[in-house]
């Protein structure tokens, strides 16, 4: 176990060193697969602040992030020479020094559908931007105002959300799926994107990157549906994220035109994410359509827990730490695909 840290470390060791980074700080807003335990603080079921969730983080501690160790912001962070975690906004332990250096707003759970978030009881969107808000006025009392918007208008900000709204609202309930087709959903969602890349350049934030939706189809959690077929991927899922992520390119260059001075870009999470999948061994890993975690078929959060027999010994063989969300290696090539192939724009 510790070898992989070692390699994993040593990766990213030399990706710092081919980065001359201009950023100092990266702020974070998102899901599941970018907070570092906000849920930790809110009234949700939607938590993993327990064993074996961390098992291969530091100290093998538990943080409230959905995987086995660090996810895809923390390596991001780490590569662009800020520091090796980015802490949850909610979590008492950092201070306003703390998060000048990097924050994440992000709620497991949550969507751009205010409907998403609320079905679980988690952060939604709206209110990850409420956050922000005291979050620039903290800086500002601190640091005064001329630092705190330096340190604003030069931080990275990270987008990461869109999945939940499909998966676990518009496939899983009939609200949405009643009032709109799937095309006329994505455009809805596309809406709400746009009002808070505005809102958010509105607030002094130019240098974005927003990802798109990764091969939902092919997660562990979804492909259990297709049990009398071998467990495939969904392919129709696939396909609504794929056009998804076509609109969201295009929302990307029109903002681009439209919002002077903004840094803006679309990072690709999808096709990373699908090779991964499609071709483990090519990457290093052993197992690719099921998690590590329980049977890696249908568990994640309270189901799954350290009381659960079927959990792998070594979690970095797998693409997924649980059903939904990938383990400590994925992310850390999913970040290095980005920061090589979208961030290094900014640097």
């Amino acid at each position: 176990m510790k070898a992989i840290h070692l390699l994993l470390f040593s990766q990213v060791l030399v990706l710092m060193i081919k980065i001359c980074a201009q950023i100092t700080s990266i702020i974070v807003f998102g899901d599941s697969s970018v907070d570092p335990g906000n849920n930790n603080y809110v009234a949700t079921v939607a938590k993993s602040n327990f064993q074996p969730y961390g098992c291969d983080f530091y100290d093998k501690r538990p943080t409230g992030r959905f995987s086995n160790g660090r996810i895809a912001t923390d390596f991001i962070s780490e590569a662009l020479g800020i520091r090796n975690i980015i802490p949850a906004y909610l979590d008492p332990h950092y201070n306003i020094v703390d998060f000048a250096k990097g924050v994440s707003f992000a709620s497991a759970g949550t969507g751009y559908d205010n409907f998403t978030s609320s079905i679980l009881s988690v952060i939604p969107l709206w209110k990850e931007l409420v956050y922000y808000k005291e979050y620039q006025n903290r800086l500002r009392v601190h640091f005064g105002a001329e630092n705190a918007n330096k340190i604003l208008s030069e931080a990275l900000y990270l987008i990461s959300i869109g999945t939940n709204d499909f998966l676990e609202n518009y496939y899983a309930f009939p609200f949405r799926s009643t009032v709109y087709i799937v095309e006329d959903y994505e455009n809805y969602l596309l809406g709400i994107a746009k009002n808070f890349i505005i809102d958010l350049y509105d607030l002094g934030a130019r240098k974005i990157s927003i990802g798109g939706l990764p091969p939902m189809g092919c997660l562990p959690l979804e492909r259990n549906e297709n049990y009398l077929s071998g467990k495939k991927c969904i392919q129709s899922y696939n396909r609504v994220a794929q056009d998804f992520n076509v609109k969201l390119q295009q929302l990307v260059r029109r903002l681009t035109r439209e919002l002077g001075g903004v840094q803006l870009v679309y990072s690709d999470i999808y096709n990373i994410l699908f090779d991964i999948i499609m071709n483990p061994q090519s990457f290093g890993f052993e197992v690719g359509e099921r998690g590590c975690c329980a049977t890696g078929s249908y568990e994640m959060s309270y189901m799954c827990n350290k009381l659960n027999p079927f959990t792998c010994s070594i979690a970095n063989k797998y693409v997924f730490w649980d059903s939904m969300h990938p383990s400590e290696k994925t992310n850390f090539l999913v970040a290095e695909h980005t920061l090589k192939n979208t961030l290094a724009v900014f640097v």
